[in-house]
Formats: C-alpha cells, sequence, structure tokens
C-alpha cells in the first residue's frame, strides 16, 4: 500500500498536485481539519487515518521524540525554500528511498542534498 501524505498548513497546497503527479496520495489539512488545529490534533488525526504528517514545524519531530510513540510518521523538509518547484524532486526520491520506513514508523528530514532517516521511537 502507498503512504498517505498530510500536508501540513505552513506547506503550500501546490503540494498535493505535485506529489500526485508522481503517485502519492495527498490531502492539504485545509481540506480535512481546521486551520487553526494545534500540531497535536493533526497528528492525532494522522494516526487514525494512517497518513505520514508532511511538513516544514520542527515541532513534529518534537513531539514523535517526547512521545516515544511508533506514529504517526513525520516527513519533514528543512530548507528556506519550501515551494515544489524547488523542491519536488528530493522529497519525491526520499519517499522512494523511505518509504518503507514510512509505512513502519519514521520521522525522515529532507534537505537540498540528502535525507536522513530515523525509526520510530525515537
Amino acid at each position: 500500500m502507498r503512504l498517505k501524505l498530510l500536508v501540513d498548513m505552513n506547506l503550500s497546497p501546490e503540494w498535493v498536485p505535485a506529489l500526485g503527479k508522481h503517485g502519492w496520495q495527498s490531502v492539504h489539512w485545509s481540506a480535512v481539519g481546521d486551520p487553526r488545529a494545534s500540531d497535536m490534533d493533526i497528528m492525532e488525526w494522522a494516526a487514525a487515518h494512517q497518513y505520514v504528517v508532511f511538513t516544514h514545524d520542527l515541532d513534529f519531530g518534537t513531539m514523535l521524540a517526547l512521545s516515544h510513540e511508533a506514529g504517526p510518521s513525520v516527513l519533514q523538509i528543512r530548507t528556506q525554500d519550501t515551494l515544489p518547484d524547488y523542491l519536488e524532486g528530493s522529497v519525491v526520491a526520499a519517499l522512494t528511498q523511505h518509504g518503507s520506513d514510512l509505512s513502519a514508523g519514521a520521522l525522515v528530514v529532507v534537505d537540498e542534498s540528502r535525507s536522513r532517516v530515523r525509526v520510530l521511537p525515537i
């Protein structure tokens, strides 16, 4: 089963079609939840619906580490330019390379030149 990605509010909705053209199912948080929801609410929704949180927010990695839980997985980008036009190739490469880790429970951090994975729980 392919991963489903929940695109966080801090990322452009443009990520949904950008990921879709590579076969990744995704939804922007604004389409399924309250844009003012807490990060914890987003994490709980993602876990309940079996989505990977796709974010630019460092808080999600911290929440995972403090929770000692095995999910939901988080795909975190660490660049100043977070638009698909700039980072799409790196994100798709990380999803392809680390898809099984994300399915099992992981934090994957992506920047312009590489990706790193930490298996959950942290």
